[in-house]
């Protein structure tokens, strides 16, 4: 009988990938994939550190996993494991703590290392290059990630990010469009393009190129579904790289632009580098371009000496601006980033009430951009469903879509009419187009 792995995984969609990536290495050596609640005999984390609270996120799903299985073979790797491997090889049952770098060569360090606490952890930060994961397909998802670059050179001051990915590494072309064709080959009808810094591709490469390059290479390939970018900061959206997505049919009109606070003064804290002048003017453009187009944004709350009128500041610049989806960070103190040391650390309970004003601003600016789309038409990617025909899909513009489609299988784009809103977004009908 073969061994039994679950595989859970914290945080972004580059984890995401590499879970995915880990899964099929895992599937083609043998062991048999189940769900983490069954208990499974090998446990792989794929741990999370963006904040205090996905670090115990990470632990609780550990003792978890010990809970329901005693004998599990506990593995944990991803971000948190690369910034603090001891504090996680003491917890009872890990078996093993490995880094980033070392996610490639998962099986050989299974098979090399049986002794219990085990710890794999480089120094990212020495490695200039990235050998990109293999990946077929993934499993039961109806759009696939293409993991284009690792790492990050900004030093954002709150940010531990570049201290557990290592520096900004890119994937060659050649190897990002053979990945894009063989997952569309497969059944895909929407790639993502994933990494911790996209916006900075192809810079380190030789010859060095940028991320404008790199989508009119794939308009050339054989790749024929759509495709859908990550997150890019302001400074990296330039106007000719804008410009494309918007005119390119192929490519989905949807901007997820960081901007973590509408003050200048605490942007210089961060160590952004940009003012909310640009940033208002950069989105204004887009939008001007296309005011159907989504337009995500990250925004900060309670950061070190943030004052009331600083973060009125901030909630007046989105007040003011036209986006249609609003991520929202409480400040969580990240030992070894300069922010963590500040002066001024606003309490918890001011970041927390800071929280829910920001999400009250993101959750009326959602609902404005839903309404402009009753009664127009759109495709959405099929992705999952339930036991009364009900389907959930996605726009272009990153807008979730119910509709009645029992029939219809997951990964399969359908043209639907939009007809309502509801508390989860769109309520589509496929026999109205």
């Amino acid at each position: 009988m073969s061994t039994t792995v679950a595989i859970v995984t914290l945080g972004c969609k580059t984890n995401q990938f590499e879970s995915a990536a880990i899964g099929e290495q895992l599937r083609q050596s043998g062991y048999r994939q189940v769900d983490f609640e069954t208990g499974a005999e090998l446990v792989i984390v794929n741990t999370c550190t963006v904040t205090a609270a996905t670090d115990a996120q990470s632990r609780k799903l550990i003792r978890r996993a010990r809970r329901l299985n005693p004998q599990a073979r506990i593995v944990v790797t991803g971000c948190y494991a690369q910034i603090d491997p001891k504090s996680l090889q003491q917890l009872p049952g890990v078996s093993l703590v490995i880094g980033n770098q070392e996610k490639g060569q998962l099986l050989k360090h299974l098979a090399d290392n049986n002794e219990p606490g085990q710890i794999l952890v480089s120094d990212i930060r020495t490695f200039s290059t990235i050998k990109p994961l293999s990946l077929t397909g993934f499993e039961q998802r109806s759009r696939a990630f293409v993991q284009i670059q690792n790492g990050c050179d900004a030093f954002c001051s709150y940010c531990i990010i570049p201290y557990a990915r290592g520096r900004s590494r890119s994937v060659a072309v050649d190897d990002i469009v053979a990945q894009i064709e063989q997952l569309a080959a497969n059944g895909y009808p929407e790639i993502v393009l994933t990494g911790i810094h996209i916006g900075n591709w192809g810079r380190d490469l030789e010859p060095q190129t940028d991320l404008l390059a790199l989508l009119k290479k794939i308009a050339t390939s054989k790749f024929s579904g759509r495709l859908r970018l990550g997150s890019i900061e302001p400074t990296e959206l330039s106007a000719p790289l804008y410009q494309y997505i918007l005119a390119a049919d192929w490519i989905c009109p949807h901007f997820h632009i960081p901007l973590q606070a509408g003050c200048d003064a605490v942007l210089k804290r961060m160590n952004r580098h940009y003012s909310t002048g640009f940033f208002t003017d950069l989105i204004a453009a887009i939008h001007q371009l296309s005011p159907d187009a989504a337009i995500g944004l990250d925004v900060i709350a309670g950061f070190p000496g943030e004052t009331d009128d600083q973060f009125a500041a901030t909630c007046q610049l989105l007040e003011s601006l036209p986006f249609s989806h609003l991520h929202v960070f409480p400040f969580s103190k990240r030992a070894g980033t300069p922010a963590a040391t500040m002066p001024g650390q606003v309490t918890g309970e001011i970041i927390k009430q800071r929280a829910a004003r920001l999400r009250q601003i993101g959750s009326q600016k959602h609902n404005d951009f839903l309404q402009r789309f009753i009664g127009t038409k759109m495709e959405v990617v099929i992705e999952s469903g339930d036991t009364d025909g009900q389907r959930k899909g996605l726009t272009p513009n990153y807008l979730t879509v119910s509709v009645f489609a029992p029939a219809v299988k997951p990964g399969t784009l359908l043209p639907v009419k939009i007809i309502a809103i509801d508390a989860a977004g769109l309520i589509g009908d496929a026999g109205l187009v």
